[in-house]
Formats: C-alpha cells, structure tokens, sequence
C-alpha cells in the first residue's frame, strides 16, 4: 500500500521526502485525498508547477562574444554528467570482483572488465568501491588477483576506497555497501551488483524502491561481463532504456488477425487489419443493421411515389 501510494503522487510530481512525511503523519491507510490535502497544506507543489513558478534566471554575455555556453564551463566545472543521456554508473568492487574469482579470489581483473564494458558505452560517471584493506599484502584466507590494476582504477579517480582502521590489532571496518546505495541513489544511478541490500531495503523505503528499481546484476561468460538484456523482467525496460536517462519507446507492433478479411468480430477484434485501414470500425450487428435500413428506406420511398396523386 505505501509503495503504491509513493508510485501514484510521485507521477503526479510531489517530492518522495513530503509524500513520506505525510504518510507517516496520517498512517499508510489514510486515503489519497486526505493524503492530497496535506501535501498542499505544508506548501509541497509538484515540480512542473514549481518549474514554471520559478522564473529562469537571466543569461549575462561579455560584449562582443556570441556563445551561449553556462558561466559553469568558465569556472572550470565538469557538467558532462547533467549533459550525458546515460546514467551514472556505481559498481559494487567486491561484488564484481569475488564473482570473476568464482568465490575464492578477489579478482581486480573483472573490475577492469566491469569498467571497461560502461566506457565502451559512453558512460562518464563510473564508480567503483572497495574496501580499503584491500590495499594490503594478500594473505592465504583472502587471495588477491591483478592487485596493480586497483592502483591504476584509482589514478583515474574511478575506484573509490571506504575507510577502515585497526584498533588494538582488530580490524575496523565501514559499511561500504551503505556508501554504494547512497552514491547512486544521489546520482539517480545505476547500482551494479548480484546483491540485493536487504538490510538497506528495511532501513529507508526510499532505497527500498531505488534498489528493486535500478539494481543491475550481471554474469561473466568467459571473461565476459554480460549484464541482462531485461534487467526488470520480461515486461520491463530494455537494457538500454534502463541505462538511459530519457528512455526510447518502441513502436507499436500490431499482429495480423489469424482469420483475415473471414473474422467476425468487428471493432471488437484485437488484431491488425489491414483492409479495414480507411473503413468506419463498426461491430457486426451494426453493419447488419445499417445493410437493413439502406433497402427499406428505398421501398418506403418507391411506396410514397406510387400513392401519390
């Protein structure tokens, strides 16, 4: 119920944070018009009317130049992120790498061909995160494989470390799942791992719905990372329209009726009809009934000018 709730006045342009508050003010069961009235009473205006209210800010040229490019570009700021149609792209770097290994070794290799398989895709942010332990000598209980190429990921600002320190000679270490769901879900990402963050699901529904909605897992096939094609099932995206952040519609494709220019169904028959492009879609019975009346509309007519003197 608060999913269906969050789905239906997210498509009406409220923000997730005011339709989470007002639900947890008058419960999951309050209706959607009383959920609607308190999402005006604290002032929560969709964004197409928050857009429209906002006047666009004026644009200042130096004289005698005719570009039309941001004051961003001058300061030195990288906006190809906003411009990019793709969508920033968070792997999980123990996920990816423990999966190449088949389980028993952390392989840097299959990072390398994660990250590789996103850039030969146009893909200007690439993320990766892993633990910062990992930086040390492997030992017997945790092999490491191509250790050299998390050294050359991170000279590329492309793999990120989490924190991690030894107290009194124990290990301590950040959660760095948690900083992997934050990152995408800021960047309105794209999280690449097998795993399904249960324990981030139960704690925000925010990342419960990001999560069930852009996790892409993924499979090695010969030293090749081959994510899905329907990364939501059968009945969702493509994968190219997951990676996207403005999707392409496919067109519409309409089957041929089995029974032809023989079908009986009329307007009712769900199939393609080619003849019937330029015709009036009438049901049978109404054909039948407009074939009767054309005659005895004539013999009225024809019994009229008979009787007349």
């Amino acid at each position: 119920v608060h999913q269906s709730k969050l789905d239906f006045f997210c498509k009406l342009g409220y923000g997730k944070q005011d339709i989470c508050k007002v639900l947890e003010n008058l419960g999951q069961e309050a209706l959607e018009d009383d959920v609607l009235k308190e999402l005006i009473r604290m002032g929560s205006k969709p964004q197409a009317l928050e857009s429209q209210a906002q006047p666009s800010p004026v644009k200042l040229v130096a004289r005698g130049s005719c570009s039309t490019s941001p004051g961003s570009k001058w300061l030195g700021e990288d906006d190809s992120d906003s411009s990019d149609h793709l969508r920033p792209i968070v792997i999980d770097g123990s996920n990816v790498a423990m999966s190449h290994g088949n389980k028993e070794v952390f392989s840097c290799w299959g990072i390398q061909l994660a990250v590789d398989w996103f850039r030969e895709r146009g893909h200007a942010y690439i993320k990766v995160f892993v633990p910062l332990w990992r930086k040390e000598p492997p030992r017997q209980d945790s092999p490491i494989a191509d250790q050299h190429i998390l050294e050359e990921l991170e000279k590329q600002s492309i793999l990120v470390y989490t924190p991690s320190r030894k107290v009194k000679g124990k290990r301590v270490v950040c959660y760095d799942d948690r900083y992997i769901v934050k990152v995408a879900y800021e960047k309105d990402g794209v999280i690449v791992s097998n795993d399904h963050y249960r324990d981030l699901q139960n704690e925000n529904p925010e990342w419960k719905w990001f999560i069930e909605q852009r996790l892409l897992m993924y499979s090695f096939v010969s030293n090749r990372f081959m994510p899905p094609d329907d990364p939501l099932g059968r009945h969702g995206p493509t994968l190219n329209n997951f990676l996207s952040k403005k999707p392409v519609l496919p067109e519409p494709k309409w089957q041929p009726c089995p029974y032809g220019k023989k079908c009986t169904y009329g307007n009712k028959c769900k199939f393609y009809h080619p003849e019937r492009l330029h015709q009036a879609q009438l049901s049978v019975a109404d054909e039948l009934r407009a074939k009767i009346r054309v005659p005895l509309s004539l013999g009225k007519a024809e019994g009229k000018r008979n009787g007349s003197p």
